[in-house]
């Protein structure tokens, strides 16, 4: 099946991975039972939702800034090009990623999407450069 058609529908969050590119270690940055959607339209419309589990209801501004830097939401335009899809964001939670441009490499096996992002540096680890590997599991 064409990948443009494949990603259009709904998308369970199954996990989220940092690979520290200094080192090739890889983190569950979210745990083992992350929450999450992905939705494509096939109008073009894309909104990825995930964070981690385990999160307590914040309470003070530092339990907030912690919430926040254990999730990723952004929304946009998107476009698939044979195996990478792009989106032009216009939401986010991080106001660093509005207008800009989202790149990622996409793979299908079975009903798992597999999105994986470029070497880049991420603030949700200070900084550090990592590649991003998210699976999701096709809802429904």
């Amino acid at each position: 099946m064409d990948p443009k058609q494949q990603i259009v529908g709904t998308w369970k969050l199954v996990s989220v991975m940092y690979e520290d590119q200094e080192t090739r270690a890889q983190t569950p940055v979210f745990g083992d039972n992350p929450r999450g959607f992905q939705i494509a339209t096939p109008g073009g419309r894309w909104l990825a939702l995930a964070h981690a589990s385990e999160r307590p209801v914040p309470k003070t501004d530092e339990e907030r800034a912690r919430a926040f830097q254990r999730m990723i939401a952004y929304s946009g335009r998107y476009r698939v090009e044979g195996n990478t899809i792009t989106t032009d964001v216009d939401a986010a939670w991080n106001e660093a990623w509005i207008g800009g441009k989202q790149v990622r490499h996409i793979r299908f096996e079975g009903d798992r999407l597999y999105i994986e992002s470029p070497p880049m540096p991420h603030p949700n680890v200070n900084d550090r450069t990592v590649r991003v590997i998210v699976t999701w599991q096709r809802e429904g």
